[in-house]
């Protein structure tokens, strides 16, 4: 049983969302994890204890922990309003024990009040998928056509926003898969086809979800003249070789890194404004490795969950 300092929250685990940047982590892509680790940054729980400087929850509270789980208020970055580029930062389930267990401390400057009647098996992928899918969405800078290249759990929650903003969404999906397709127009968006087709119009901007740097390329030819390429993953692999023509015309890419705590506020302020519903897959807490296994297969549309405690 973890013991909460003086700014940390005990919390008891009522779900925790599978992210790929697990299975970034466990397959050694992410180097320097503060092994030995517990893995998961999408906590969901309630407050059992709480260090005696926590002045902003009481016991008993539902509260959502997040990737960025601390900076240290003191570098450029952090004086700058940029805390998610910290040189000191600290990250849920690679840094800091995360939320793979039935307890955990978290540091409660970090963490997000959840509403009490919000299911936390519904909250759980909003910490992430949901959070880093909203950052990547601003970056766009509102415009009205948008391309999502790899339709899992952040582009599923996405497009609920997306559509909820008036914009219109298309899918790109795993080359051949006819299912993921088929969930991506169950959700309203205008188009979806495979990831290595055009779509059926040019892109104001593009969202890459996928961790596959052969996409960037292929989504500038997507995107129009002065459109631009969000990479949302915190790990891609290489980029290839690419046309500067392809770039040319005021084409863009830029990067998302981690998240902002205002992001979280704001976007959990939004998400029960649409309402955002995730689409999930449940798992026991025993099964974590099935679930990191079926998220690295596609064996699941959306979001898996781990279901840890009802309260």
């Amino acid at each position: 049983m973890p013991e909460p300092n003086d700014r940390q929250i005990l919390l008891k685990i009522q779900t925790c969302g599978v992210c790929r940047t697990d299975l970034h982590i466990v397959d050694g892509e992410l180097e320097h994890p503060n092994l030995p680790l517990i893995l998961g940054h999408q906590i969901v729980g309630t407050v059992e204890k709480m260090g005696t400087d926590v002045t902003d929850f009481s016991i008993g509270d539902k509260v959502g922990v997040p990737w960025l789980g601390y900076t240290c208020g003191e570098c450029e970055f952090c004086e700058a309003n940029q805390e998610n580029l910290c040189d000191n930062a600290r990250f849920t389930g690679y840094n800091i024990n995360g939320g793979f267990a039935e307890y955990t401390v978290a540091d409660s400057r970090f963490c997000f009040p959840i509403p009490e009647d919000y299911p936390a098996d519904q909250a759980a992928p909003l910490l992430c998928a949901g959070l880093i899918g909203y950052r990547s969405l601003r970056k766009t800078n509102n415009v009205k056509k948008l391309g999502f290249y790899g339709f899992g759990s952040a582009a599923h929650i996405l497009t609920q926003i997306a559509l909820y903003q008036e914009k219109e969404v298309f899918a790109f999906t795993r080359p051949g898969d006819s299912k993921g397709q088929e969930f991506a127009r169950s959700l309203g968006v205008s188009w979806a086809g495979g990831s290595e087709t055009l779509p059926s119009e040019k892109l104001d901007a593009a969202i890459i979800f996928a961790p596959v740097g052969k996409l960037v390329p292929q989504a500038l030819k997507a995107v129009k003249k002065g459109g631009k390429v969000v990479c949302a993953g915190i790990h891609m692999s290489d980029i290839p070789q690419f046309p500067y023509h392809d770039l040319w015309e005021e084409r863009s890419i830029e990067s998302v890194a981690n998240l902002t705590r205002r992001d979280g506020i704001d976007f959990m302020q939004l998400a029960p404004q649409v309402p955002v519903k995730s689409n999930i897959t449940l798992y026991p807490l025993e099964e974590a490795n099935k679930a990191l296994n079926d998220l690295r297969d596609g064996n699941f549309e959306g979001s898996a969950v781990l279901q840890i405690a009802d309260r």
